[in-house]
């Protein structure tokens, strides 16, 4: 009897083992949605928002709301119902979901700032940064949506537009529209003309190409000796789909090769001037670097130039390409 006991715990063992391995994964993330309302609202106005977990039925899930460190409810939506000042602050979820093993919790989302405006007026300004050359509309709301009869625009308190109508269009953006903005809306009342300021709006403007910067390293430990890396360092913001760049290195005016999508290459160690080039064919942008200096430069060079002949570079190790850095936004 005791060799038979001693053989089904030894049989045993293996599948023990086997259940101690346990596959993990890594924890997934919530995400919190503004559903009814705008992010900037005016006290005793309502917001709704959403917490879901991306991929999975929403009857498996829990979802606990929070706003700073604090645990409001526990629901998939969340109303903040005729909202009052001291409830603006940043809202987030996290969903919850029980097996017969433990209970899962996913990270929490990220935040949702909701500000509740006890004023009189809102100037609505994009929540995301606006790109060079594009359109804003701000919208100058006034609390019970009296008709207004003018509205004026200021920017870093100097004015810009007025016009009757609450909605302010600024076209062709440039790098010098970015600041703070508000509004001044006035319309008729019974026996007088009333008129209120709102708060200041901050506005950013981004470039959709920023210029390049070269980035030179003799010594890199991956390479021959004789051998140093060009790096061109470049940002592309783009909505939607993001467009390829193309990127070309230059050494005294002279082109060291065609274009390539890698914005690494390796040369040579040679001294002189080195520039480099991001270009997006599809967005006809084009941008060039500022000239840097590597060894004894001798003379003085003006820039990169069409070259008849260009020098070729040798050819970059294929796992040292660096990914394009790009934002969608």
């Amino acid at each position: 009897m005791k060799l038979l006991l001693s053989l089904l715990v030894v049989s045993t063992l293996p599948q023990l083992a086997e259940l101690q391995v346990l596959p993990t994964s890594a924890p997934q993330r919530a995400v919190a949605e503004l559903v009814k309302g705008v992010p900037w609202i005016f006290s005793g106005e309502t917001v709704h928002l959403k917490c879901s977990v991306p991929g999975n039925v929403s009857a498996e899930w829990r979802y606990r709301w929070f706003r700073g460190g604090e645990q409001l409810q526990e629901s998939e939506y969340f109303v903040l119902w005729k909202a009052r000042p001291q409830q603006s602050g940043k809202y987030y979820c996290q969903g919850l979901r029980t097996t017969w093993i433990s209970t899962q919790h996913t990270l929490h989302s990220l935040p949702i700032e909701i500000e509740v405006d006890g004023g009189w007026a809102i100037l609505q300004a994009p929540p995301l940064p606006m790109l060079v050359g594009e359109t804003m509309t701000l919208t100058c709301r006034v609390r019970d949506n009296p008709r207004l009869t003018e509205v004026i625009l200021y920017k870093d308190g100097v004015e810009l537009q007025r016009q009757p109508g609450p909605e302010l269009r600024v076209t062709n953006l440039t790098l010098q529209h970015h600041g703070s903005y508000w509004c001044r809306a006035s319309w008729d009342g019974r026996r007088e003309t009333n008129s209120v300021i709102s708060v200041a709006a901050p506005v950013s403007i981004i470039e959709v190409l920023t210029e390049p910067i070269l980035e030179i390293v003799p010594n890199d430990p991956l390479i021959h000796e004789d051998r140093m890396l060009l790096v061109c360092q470049v940002q592309l913001n783009a909505r939607g789909p993001v467009p390829h760049i193309h990127y070309y290195f230059y050494q005294d005016g002279l082109s060291l090769g065609p274009a390539s999508s890698q914005d690494i290459v390796t040369v040579l160690k040679d001294s002189g001037q080195y520039w480099c080039k991001a270009s997006v064919p599809t967005l006809g942008l084009k941008r060039l670097s500022e000239p840097l200096a590597y060894g004894r430069v001798t003379g003085k060079h003006q820039g990169p130039v069409v070259s008849l002949h260009p020098r070729a570079p040798s050819h970059p190790d294929p796992m040292k390409g660096t990914p394009q850095t790009t934002t969608s936004i």
